[in-house]
């Protein structure tokens, strides 16, 4: 019997290959939990994990952060405050205008 060479392929990455590599195509992990007694659904949760970078998540249409004042540095602060401002002001007229009887307590 003639001998044959066994070849294997020797490929190592790093973890900062392997994390580059998810982050640039993503991976998405999906589970579903259900808790029954007695073919009665008690309890349902369904699980989706997206781990991506943040550039492919934009591409896929996730940027929910973008509008949100507490992941976005670039929150409107000042339109916020004169907001702010404008209800104060309208509540303080209303208040004036309309006095309410004070109840005993």
């Amino acid at each position: 019997m003639p001998q044959q060479a066994v070849t294997h392929a020797m490929q190592s990455s790093t973890l900062a290959d392997v994390l580059e590599r998810v982050l640039d195509k993503g991976i998405v992990i999906a589970g579903d939990i259900k808790i029954k007694l007695v073919d009665i659904e008690l309890l349902s949760i369904q699980i989706r994990l997206v781990i991506c970078s943040v550039d492919k998540a934009k591409e896929m249409g996730m940027d929910w952060w973008v509008n949100n004042p507490v992941f976005s540095s670039q929150a409107p602060q000042p339109q916020l405050e004169a907001t702010l401002a404008k209800i104060d002001e309208r509540l303080a007229r209303l208040e004036v205008s309309s006095p309410r009887e004070a109840v005993p307590a």
